[in-house]
């Protein structure tokens, strides 16, 4: 199509192949809102659900937890729960990116963007 233009053939490929990229990273964004990972803390007693974006979704703590001397521990357990699904939520994340520029003939750990 472009073969006369010497360079800019080449240049028309790579601007196509970015825009690409940009689709599927959007396309990524969005699948990433909507795929949840559960952490939990105290062998399951606390769990938290999360976006692969990080945002919190529900949390289900066990009844059997509640004590009114215990306050602390429930705390405790609560925010490690909520840190758990973060860092499951983060690693998703990179292995999503990671699958969509590997798919695209980009180092697998690549960071965009740029």
């Amino acid at each position: 199509m472009l073969k006369g233009l010497g360079g800019l053939g080449d240049m028309a490929k790579m601007m196509k192949s970015a825009q690409e990229l940009q689709t599927k990273m959007a396309q990524m964004q969005d699948d990433l809102a909507n795929l949840t990972v559960t952490g939990e803390s105290g062998a399951g007693l606390v769990k938290a659900t999360a976006t692969a974006k990080g945002g919190l979704t529900a949390l289900d703590i066990d009844p059997s937890i509640f004590n009114g001397s215990d306050k602390e521990v429930v705390e405790d357990l609560i925010l490690a729960a909520i840190k758990d699904a973060q860092t499951k939520a983060a690693e998703k994340a990179q292995q999503e990116m990671a699958s969509l520029t590997e798919s695209m003939g980009l180092p697998k750990d690549i960071k965009l963007p740029f």
